[in-house]
């Protein structure tokens, strides 16, 4: 395992982050977690160097930090630095805040968190904590050793992310990140700036959800090309472990040869690893998903309110993934809420008004009509 010296905090962790949100169910269903399964599992990673352990008050039902407290018994909690978090729809004032951080540390059955977070800000949800004294709260927290580090986990665009990072003292940053993600959320502008304020940056979503662990045909003939054979898996995560700024990258698993693998990858990266051959290749990967592509929609939203209802950027949208990465359009939650909400291009009665308010001229109302087709035949 690769371990990395985490910004301005000057401590040094496993490069590869276990989260923990995404372990199996029990046989009885996804919703009941497996914890005989998922303590091994964590236990894995650990005894083979993983420092660095990411859950949340809000996963798996609540009963991630439970599951994570369970297995640091037994000498497991001297080994690695927790994150958790705080969501902002848990707490509305101080003794809120108190209460949610102490029943955090009970599931976790530990005396401190090391790494806690403001739970998947934007800028709204920042001038909220702000509004019930969170920053306050952290302050003193980190005073009274419940919390090494201050942190917050960012969901928004750019100018969002530079007002945040700028606006408090914070130790660490979680974004979401990948290669496809270069100009999406904080992108590799906020990687960047963390890393000019010192700021360590943890990695969420390096896989696109699971989405850049397998390539469509057009992608997988790049990597087959290559001289240098590598799975689509650990050509991602290379990537991201070639940014000096990044310290942690997290990885979701399921299986003990998920683990097995990340161990072997982060065995092998670090910054600067990449050669410039490989990253070419890594640009033209990212072009060859862009191909695929089906419009050209920026999610402007001039489009919108549809006189009938329609979700037109958020159909064009899945529609997109579902070309890019591929996907069952029936199991994609997103797509079943807006047929269940009724919002669907079914009810399209071709008035013309998104394509008169369109910014980038497209031609909504024919489009639409392919859309729904190919994701509700």
């Amino acid at each position: 395992m690769k371990y990395r010296t985490y910004g301005k905090l000057g401590i040094q962790g496993s490069a590869f982050g276990l989260g923990c949100m995404r372990f199996n169910g029990t046989p009885s269903g996804d919703s009941v977690i497996d914890e005989e399964k998922a303590i091994r599992l964590i236990r894995h990673a650990i005894d083979g160097g993983v420092t660095y352990l990411d859950t949340a008050y809000v996963y798996l039902g609540r009963t991630s930090e439970i599951v994570v407290g369970k297995a640091l018994q037994d000498g497991y909690r001297d080994k690695v630095t927790i994150a958790t978090k705080m969501p902002s729809e848990a707490v509305h004032d101080r003794a809120s805040m108190e209460a949610l951080l102490e029943e955090e540390l009970r599931k976790l059955q530990t005396d401190h968190i090391d790494f806690y977070l403001m739970h998947g800000i934007n800028k709204e949800k920042w001038e909220y904590f702000k509004s019930i004294g969170a920053p306050q709260f952290f302050d003193d927290m980190k005073k009274e050793g419940k919390i090494r580090f201050k942190c917050f986990s960012f969901h928004g665009p750019y100018d969002e992310f530079e007002y945040i990072i700028n606006d408090y003292d914070w130790d660490m940053v979680q974004i979401q990140y990948n290669f496809m993600d270069i100009n999406n959320q904080a992108g590799t502008k906020g990687l960047e700036l963390a890393g000019k304020l010192g700021i360590p940056v943890v990695i969420m979503e390096g896989l696109l959800g699971g989405r850049l662990a397998t390539a469509p045909d057009n992608v997988q003939a790049l990597y087959d090309a290559f001289p240098v054979k590598r799975t689509p898996v650990e050509w991602a995560f290379r990537w991201l472990c070639n940014r000096p700024e990044i310290a942690v990258v997290l990885s979701g698993c399921n299986e003990q040869e998920q683990i097995d693998e990340n161990l072997r990858i982060f065995d092998t990266v670090e910054a600067g690893i990449m050669s410039e051959e490989e990253l070419a290749l890594m640009d033209s990967v990212r072009e060859a998903y862009l191909s695929r592509t089906k419009i050209g929609c920026t999610g402007c939203r001039y489009c919108m309110p549809c006189p009938n209802g329609v979700a037109i950027p958020e159909i064009f949208s899945i529609w997109n993934s579902i070309s890019l990465y591929g996907g069952d359009p029936q199991k994609n939650g997103q797509l079943q809420r807006i047929i269940s909400q009724g919002h669907g291009a079914d009810n399209c009665i071709q008035c013309g008004a998104c394509e008169a308010a369109c910014p980038q001229h497209l031609s909504i109302i024919e489009s639409l009509q392919q859309a729904w087709a190919e994701l509700t035949k």
